[in-house]
């Protein structure tokens, strides 16, 4: 019965408190999960009273890790929202690509970052292979679910920009399913030009069937085949 057991140390063993916010190989721990939890809650209260969040298509999520969900992206809403829809393991394994430059430019909103979204960090134009590398890496064995945004920033004017091939590099080659999703109202609920939120504007979340990519070539050309697929499948969730 011994040889059932895989045990390893935390991912993150030996990094001091402030390098653990900002690391790829971050793991949760009991105080993490606990203010995870909280904060979910918190969020779908919220998002519900505030903008009578709807769900569409839930039934297309895989019933448990690991995925990527990827959407269109107007807003900081949309990272709440994607992450409020979902349930169970998925919901407590998930975690937001977040622009590190933003989300974990200082002690407090990393610690926030990381402990209430349970986010980790993409260092836009810092970002190395071994990078990516580690985040496909841990998708798969950590059996975590992925929350994207490819475009790679906020639309200010709602138009969906191309998808980045950073996408492809994390599954491409593989049988990980990437569900592509389109959030509507976000922009009017959150503008990117706003610094708070805006009550009362109703939002809503499609989720669309799943695809996989397992014949994929884990190149360049592949990488890019990967985003094109999947910015035309959430293209065709928009209204």
């Amino acid at each position: 019965m011994m040889d059932d057991w895989n045990l390893r140390p935390a991912r993150d063993l030996g990094l001091s408190p402030a390098d653990r916010l900002k690391s790829l190989s971050r793991e949760q721990g009991l105080v993490g999960l606990a203010l995870n939890a909280a904060w979910r809650r918190s969020v779908r209260g919220y998002l519900a009273a505030a903008h009578r969040f709807r769900v569409m298509g839930r039934e297309n999520l895989p019933a448990e890790p690991p995925f990527v969900l990827v959407a269109n992206h107007a807003s900081h809403l949309d990272a709440l929202a994607l992450a409020a829809a979902l349930r169970g393991p998925a919901a407590r394994r998930a975690h937001a690509m977040a622009a590190g430059d933003l989300f974990f430019a200082g002690p407090a909103v990393s610690a926030f970052a990381a402990y209430a979204i349970n986010a980790l960090p993409v260092w836009r134009g810092r970002s190395r292979r071994g990078d990516l590398d580690t985040m496909r890496a841990r998708l798969v064995e950590d059996r975590l679910a992925y929350i994207l945004f490819p475009e790679g920033t906020r639309s200010r004017d709602g138009a969906m920009a191309p998808f980045q091939p950073g996408l492809g590099m994390l599954v491409a080659g593989t049988d990980i399913p990437v569900v592509p999703c389109w959030l509507e109202g976000a922009r009017d609920a959150w503008p990117a030009q706003s610094a708070t939120p805006r009550p009362f504007c109703p939002l809503s979340l499609t989720i669309g069937p799943p695809h996989r990519f397992p014949d994929a070539a884990n190149d360049k050309a592949g990488w890019q085949s990967v985003a094109t697929t999947m910015q035309a499948a959430v293209r065709r969730l928009a209204p």
